[in-house]
């Protein structure tokens, strides 16, 4: 199997979701701990109002305490100032998100799906400015909690015009864990072919237990980055029912060899975040690992 990047959100779309707000120091160690493991791309934090994300404030203080050279750290903005925010900081790269359905947008960002489109490549075009390389994720690109089915030609166009913009890569999401292997295939082929040669990554949440087989089924059609959090963890402030992110453990195990990444470690680190969250959640692969099957 070719290599394929995993990026490790745990830090940032694992922790936004939880009742339990981490220290600044925990947050440090879970990257740390997630660097000890072998992940070479990180997102850290997102750089959006405190009152709406209170998990996130600390993202500057974050950042600053961060090895250095230790790995490419992303960090997600909502809009340009978010982005003026995250370029004050010494973070590697920033992402940013638009929605492919109005109502979504709007209760994400306050944009509707063309302007939260308008205001990503914006977003885009001014990092590449100020020589911060940035990329964008499309969310709702399956489906959206409020408006249902996402027509995949409007994921596609809105693909190429981040592309267009000058984007390093480009993200499909399964915001809310909806999308079945099927439609994976066909959406993934068709944004990969899209937005060549830019690389394709993709970012699945595990609502209905598909988590696994659409990262496989993703690779196959073409991605090369995923996104996964250790321990499964995860959620969307803004979207109902959205359970957590597809586990890294298991991504992992699934992938074999091609993931570059110690799954031990993972493990390991996927039960020290219980801890620290006060809470007990495992992901398949960790139960194996408990109960001695690995």
């Amino acid at each position: 199997m070719k290599t394929i990047e995993l990026v490790e959100v745990s830090p940032r779309d694992g922790l936004q979701n939880e009742p339990r707000i981490m220290t600044t120091e925990d947050k440090i160690e879970l990257v740390r701990r997630a660097v000890d493991a072998g992940a070479r791309r990180i997102e850290v934090a997102s750089f959006v109002h405190p009152g709406k994300v209170p998990q996130m404030a600390d993202a500057e203080a974050v950042v600053a305490g961060l090895p250095c050279g230790a790995a490419r750290y992303t960090g997600l903005v909502l809009n340009k100032r978010g982005a003026l925010r995250a370029l004050e900081t010494a973070i590697d790269e920033i992402g940013v998100v638009c929605a492919a359905s109005d109502v979504f947008g709007l209760r994400n960002q306050g944009l509707n799906a063309d302007d939260s489109l308008a205001m990503a490549c914006e977003v885009i075009r001014f990092c590449h400015q100020q020589g911060r390389p940035a990329q964008a994720t499309i969310a709702v690109a399956f489906g959206c909690p409020f408006e249902g089915a996402v027509a995949p030609a409007r994921v596609i166009a809105m693909a190429r015009r981040i592309a267009e913009a000058g984007a390093i890569e480009v993200a499909i999401a399964d915001t809310i864990g909806i999308a079945r292997p099927g439609e994976v295939r066909q959406l993934a082929a068709a944004v990969a072919a899209a937005v060549a040669p830019l690389p394709l990554r993709v970012h699945f949440h595990d609502t209905r237990g598909m988590g696994v087989a659409n990262v496989m089924t993703a690779v196959d059609a073409g991605a090369t980055i995923v996104d996964a959090a250790i321990g499964g963890t995860g959620g969307c402030p803004f979207a109902p029912g959205a359970a957590g992110n597809v586990a890294s453990e298991d991504v992992a195990y699934a992938l074999g060899d091609a993931a570059g990444v110690d799954i031990a470690k993972l493990v390991e680190t996927a039960l020290w975040l219980n801890s620290r969250l006060e809470r007990e959640q495992t992901s398949a692969v960790t139960r194996a690992f408990a109960g001695g099957a690995c």
